[in-house]
């Protein structure tokens, strides 16, 4: 069965496998390590000054006149009809008994905004200007707190509550207030120009920048899932290509069709196994296709496919050691050593099906 499973490979060859493992394990490619991050702080904002001024609105023949200097004027919100050219808001329809409210935001050149809350009175096809109340935001600011970081902006509508988003953060981090490590696998280190926004309802917007540090530990996520028995998920004969048959074999160091990478799953508590030789991601990941492959030998055949964020990819460890598909509900069972594994609606009795993840440096 051994010399079956790996017959194209003859004799000699793993001598030359042999020789190419050990250059890789100098200096595994970096997809092979990834990060948890466990803290987050931040320098205090920057931000700068809204560059506008002499904002207002003035009542025209049938139209309303915006004005202002270093800005640029769009609407935020309007009722059917209103519309803004340059710096003239119009309208086109009859006219209506009720007072209305126009929206209008002006936007210097940094991409800082203010709004005005116009109330209007609508004739037909005429718009005219009751009221202006300027919203504008302020004091941008950001506190550490048990490794995460909280923003708060001051806004001259005390009613108003702003949302809050981050640009420019390091990959492995998302957006949020507070900004938080949790779920984050940014490598540790020190970023600058992370970009705050604050914005109100009425599209009043702030921006201001800060470094931020990122605290990690390394995850080794570069090894095999390996039963009791040692058997591993193994790319048959080594193939590299979406079909190929993943197989149980014994995963060792020294066998390139043993190596995979640990991916975060993007399912609740779900894992992604990617083919990754000697380290080296190969984008192809153990996939359950669940009989929509003709290639498959088994309806729940295990083979590679190219990774995606589909269900079919995602497999959640469970309490007991076994593997469960996301998409088909199917534990991950062995057939033997060499055969190829497969999807059961219960783990096997005699043991195969408890795996549990093995760093590269911990395989025989």
């Amino acid at each position: 069965m051994h010399f079956n499973h790996r017959g194209a490979l003859g004799v000699a060859i793993p001598v030359v496998l042999g020789s190419a493992l050990a250059v890789g394990a100098l200096a595994l490619p970096a997809k092979a390590q990834s990060y948890q991050d466990t803290a987050l702080s931040a320098t205090q904002v920057q931000s700068a000054a809204f560059g506008g001024s002499g904002l207002g609105a003035g009542n025209g023949k049938g139209v309303i006149t915006l004005d202002g200097t270093g800005v640029t004027w769009s609407l935020h919100s309007a009722p059917s009809g209103v519309s803004l050219s340059g710096s003239t808001i119009s309208y086109s329809g009859s006219g209506v008994n009720s007072s209305q409210e126009v929206v209008a935001d002006a936007t210097d050149s940094n991409g800082n905004a203010e709004a005005l809350e116009i109330t209007v009175s609508l004739g037909t096809n005429s718009i005219q200007e009751s009221g202006v109340t300027k919203v504008s935001l302020s004091n941008l600011a950001d506190e550490n707190s048990s490794g995460t970081v909280k923003f708060s902006v001051s806004s001259s509508k005390s009613t108003d509550t702003a949302t809050f988003t981050q640009s420019n953060l390091p990959t492995g981090l998302s957006s949020g207030n507070p900004l938080t490590y949790a779920g984050g696998t940014a490598a540790p280190g020190t970023y600058s120009g992370v970009v705050a926004t604050a914005t109100d309802p009425d599209g009043a917007t702030i921006h201001g920048t800060f470094n931020l540090t990122v605290q990690a530990s390394t995850v080794n996520n570069y090894g095999n899932e390996v039963n009791k028995f040692g058997n591993g998920f193994d790319a048959y004969r080594q193939h590299e290509y979406a079909g190929a048959i993943i197989a149980g074999w014994p995963a060792t160091q020294g066998d390139p069709a043993t190596h995979f990478i640990l991916n975060n799953g993007t399912h609740q508590g779900a894992y992604q196994f990617e083919y990754a030789p000697n380290g080296s991601g190969s984008g192809l990941c153990v996939s359950d296709p669940g009989g929509g492959w003709s290639s498959d030998p088994l309806r729940d055949g295990l083979i590679l496919a190219n990774c995606n964020t589909g269900p079919w990819q995602q497999f959640v460890p469970q309490s007991n050691g076994t593997l469960k598909n996301v998409a088909t509900g199917l534990y991950i069972n062995p057939a033997g050593t060499g055969a190829q594994l497969r999807g059961g609606t219960t783990a096997t009795p005699w043991g195969g099906s408890y795996y549990t993840w093995t760093a590269y440096s911990s395989l025989p």
